[in-house]
């Protein structure tokens, strides 16, 4: 028998062991939870976007990036300055708090005494990441007459501030940040030269009439760029191939009469339609780039469709038989769209994916009636546009229909319940498993029928973790869920038939409470005996409802708004943020969703079954392997396995909020 480990060889766990990580330390700690790590660009990037929030606030018309031959980068700014003076409750001066502290800035108070109503940056988090990894940061303010300069060492002040005034005739303003990006922080010290040219000529473009200017001390090259005719300059620039109809460009922002938005919200935007070569495609959120696109795009693509949609409905061009999707108009676009949003939610800190629900009914509501009007006073443009969408529409459902063939005959008759979507394309299509009548009567009203099926379920499935494969058919839900996907059963080791499966993604939607919760397991349970090569193709996911919805009243520039959350934290984070913009506890209204039979087609929609804003979650295999996995469920799940579960409770017990 193995001798116990001596207390000696068994980590202590006490409140020593406890570390508070406190400044700078949690950024030098996790580099990768606050910036990217593969090299210093975008720790630059901060410093850059601070430079580009005061142009975009209308106080600078210059920014100046030199590489020095040092390796070290400056980024000179003709904005207001950094202010100097003594912070009124920290005691020590502003500029040294930017730089010092994690969530100090000038850009959470939106519309009500912050010194920026639209800013790129958002957390207070980006330039003091900066300093923290670099070896050598110099920082210099030039602001109402005098020049402020600091130097720090690793995020430390190493020479403290000094003033001095300025010389007689220099009426210089605005910032100068030098920084010595730390190579140990990052996998490459070199930038990447293409990525930085293509940053700053971006920001040129967003910003007509400013000048960006790009000094390369080594090479002893200097390029500025200027754009006066903004996006349409650029995107005529960056296109390989010549567009079908002239482009498309427009803007719309809110004014103060506006119910729905702030007075400022809104966006500009260039769109080209090209025949073939890889679209050309480019966002941004207050001048930040979103390479991974967001809520924003969304808008665009469904503004876009609508607006052709309804001019190929007017002229009665649509060929019987064929369907028009989002993605027939999307395909050929190439675009930059550039958004305003007062306080946008953002994808973690490096901000490459904008996610304010929001955002998608702001940008389609502005491209929509531009583009409808568009068409309609050029009709001849309006008709390439729908051809080249007509084709795509007709190309797309060929393809699907080459999957139908093969089908075969023996189809077997589909559950009377499953209300199934018009579309044939299996890739585009899913099928909500609802429990319940009453949310499957909201879930149908409130789907796209395009591409959405609903199949109601009635009461708790059965526990299929002991049935065996040719009994599971005794069993009506689960012979209907069968059929309505179109996959029989099988086993880990089988080789199913995956060419009926009728829907991409077999999506699970159940109560957001502890009910809910059980059905889910008894699914889940389903799909991993009896359907796992489903979840290992990547078919299978779980829908999350929201548990509650706050009714906030219009606060500053901020109209009246409904936020919903999945849980308590994200509830208590909502809670947090409004007090933060001066609206008190007991003035937001919360109201807790008992099911999703509660929830109205509209609120179903908006929160759980819309593409660009609901929560989808891929059902995957954690860390543990198959097998592994199958034993955990073999304890959850098993019929004899009372006293397993029982150990499991008592381990895990207390981690378990009770809900009642």
């Amino acid at each position: 028998m193995a001798a116990k480990p001596t207390p000696a060889t068994v980590p202590e766990y006490s409140e020593n062991s406890i570390r508070v990580l406190k400044g700078l330390e949690p950024v030098k700690q996790r580099p990768g939870m606050y910036t990217r790590t593969d090299n210093p660009l975008h720790i630059l990037q901060e410093v850059l976007d601070n430079a580009a929030d005061e142009a975009l606030a209308g106080h600078g018309k210059k920014i100046k990036v030199t590489l020095h031959a040092d390796g070290s980068v400056s980024i000179d700014d003709d904005g207001r300055g950094i202010p100097f003076g003594l912070h009124p409750e920290e005691n020590a001066p502003v500029i040294e708090l930017v730089f010092t502290r994690l969530h100090a800035g000038g850009k959470f108070d939106k519309g009500k005494g912050g010194a920026y109503s639209f800013s790129g940056g958002l957390h207070g988090v980006g330039v003091s990441v900066t300093n923290a990894l670099s070896q050598r940061m110099e920082v210099t303010s030039h602001r109402e007459g005098q020049v402020a300069r600091l130097v720090f060492a690793g995020g430390d002040v190493v020479e403290p501030l000094s003033l001095r005034p300025q010389a007689e005739g220099d009426r210089r303003q605005g910032t100068s940040v030098r920084a010595w990006p730390d190579a140990s922080y990052f996998e490459s010290s070199a930038l990447p030269m293409g990525e930085l040219t293509h940053l700053l000529r971006s920001k040129a473009v967003l910003m007509p009439g400013v000048s960006v200017t790009l000094i390369n001390e080594k090479t002893r090259d200097t390029q500025t760029w200027q754009y006066k005719g903004g996006l349409r300059d650029y995107l005529m620039q960056t296109l390989v191939t010549d567009p079908v109809i002239p482009l498309f460009e427009g803007e719309g922002f809110a004014d103060s009469q506006n119910d729905s938005f702030a007075e400022g919200e809104g966006a500009a935007w260039c769109v080209a339609f090209t025949e073939e070569g890889a679209p050309v495609r480019e966002s941004y959120v207050n001048l930040i780039p979103t390479s991974a696109g967001g809520t924003h795009e969304s808008g665009l693509r469904d503004g876009l469709f609508q607006a052709v949609k309804s001019f190929i409905e007017l002229h009665s061009l649509l060929p019987k038989g064929v369907k028009l999707m989002p993605e027939d108009v999307f395909a050929r676009a190439s675009y930059v769209l550039s958004a305003k949003v007062l306080d946008p939610q953002f994808q973690g800190q490096i901000k490459e994916r904008l996610n304010s629900r929001d955002a998608v009914r702001l940008v389609s509501g502005f491209v929509r009636p531009a583009l409808e009007l568009w068409l309609n006073q050029h009709v001849e443009y309006g008709k390439k546009l729908a051809e080249l969408a007509i084709k795509a529409a007709q190309t797309r459902q060929k393809a699907g229909q080459k999957v139908e063939k093969r089908k075969g005959s023996g189809v077997a008759v589909l559950p009377g319940k499953l209300t199934d979507c018009e579309s044939r394309d299996t890739a585009y299509n899913e099928v909500f498993l609802v429990e319940g009548d009453s949310a499957g009567g909201s879930a149908k009203m409130g789907r796209d029928k395009e591409n959405q099926a609903v199949l109601p379920l009635r009461g708790k499935v059965l526990n299929t973790w002991e049935v065996e494969r040719d009994r599971l058919f005794a069993n009506n839900e689960i012979h209907d869920i069968s059929v309505a996907i179109g996959v029989d059963p099988h086993g880990p080791h089988d080789a199913p038939d995956l060419s009926g499966l009728r829907y991409g993604k077999v999506c699970i939607l159940s109560d957001a409470d502890v009910d809910g919760s059980h059905i889910q397991v008894l699914l889940l349970t389903l799909f991993f005996r009896h359907f796992p090569k489903l979840i290992e193709a990547g078919h299978v996911y779980v829908a999350r409802p929201p548990l509650f919805r706050v009714d906030v009243p219009a606060r500053g520039k901020k109209p009246a708004s409904k936020l919903y959350a999945l849980d308590e934290g994200e509830l208590a984070a909502i809670l947090d943020k409004c007090a933060k913009e001066g609206v008190a506890r007991d003035k937001c209204q919360i109201s807790r969703f008992k099911g999703l039979g509660e929830m109205n087609a509209e609120q179903l929609w908006e929160t759980t079954l819309n593409p660009d804003t609901r929560r989808l979650m891929p059902v995957q295999l954690g860390d543990l392997d198959f097998a592994a996995t199958e034993g955990l469920i073999t304890q959850l799940m098993g019929k004899g396995e009372a006293a397993a579960r029982r150990a499991l409770m008592e381990l895990h017990g207390d981690s378990v909020e009770l809900d009642i």
